[in-house]
């Protein structure tokens, strides 16, 4: 591909979708998140939360679509550990993209030649939503526990230094001899 080079990108429809998006029973004041691979996570949680905040935005959804699917994953998983008792449901579909590539000519007097390549780019769409979602459809996920105040630990752990020994380890541990010693040093 060294000796191509982009002319353009079309992107088709989405697989499964007839215009309407993954979620065809969607409320009419959802929100909808698309993530980009330039997209600030800070930028999306911020409207995201400040959206859900209010009492009349019952479900957001987040869709990706290659690169950013990975951040659209978090910015969902973000989302539901600041509002707990969100439900979720996860659909994965696939973008069709149509690259056309245009040779780069070695000669002034050749005509370039073009190459057009057709892709299938994973995309991911969440819903997250405040209302009980249905628990039989695919890629359902049930709220979560309620965060609760951090637990502290059973026992207080000691930082391990030189001279210090953890908890539990009461037998000193054997000194060693000294790298380079000779034998006369070692003693049985």
């Amino acid at each position: 591909m060294e000796n191509f080079r982009k002319v353009r990108s079309e992107e088709g429809p989405e697989e499964g979708s007839a215009g309407t998006g993954p979620f065809a029973d969607l409320a009419p004041g959802a929100v909808h998140m698309r993530v980009k691979e330039g997209s600030k996570i800070r930028n999306l949680l911020a409207f995201a939360t400040a959206s859900m905040a209010q009492p009349a935005t019952r479900a957001i959804v987040f869709s990706g679509c290659g690169r950013a699917a990975t951040k659209t994953v978090t910015c969902a998983e973000i989302l539901k550990r600041r509002l707990a008792g969100l439900h979720q449901v996860t659909r994965l579909r696939y973008r069709s993209v149509r690259e056309v590539w245009q040779s780069l000519p070695p000669d002034p007097g050749c005509p370039p030649a073009s190459l057009s390549v057709l892709k299938n780019v994973p995309g991911l769409a969440i819903l997250l939503s405040k209302d009980a979602l249905d628990p039989r459809q695919p890629g359902y996920q049930p709220p979560g526990p309620r965060p609760g105040p951090p637990s502290s630990p059973a026992a207080p752990t000691a930082k391990r230094g030189p001279g210090n020994t953890a908890a539990g380890e009461g037998a000193p541990k054997r000194s060693q001899p000294e790298p380079g010693a000779g034998e006369e040093d070692r003693t049985a």
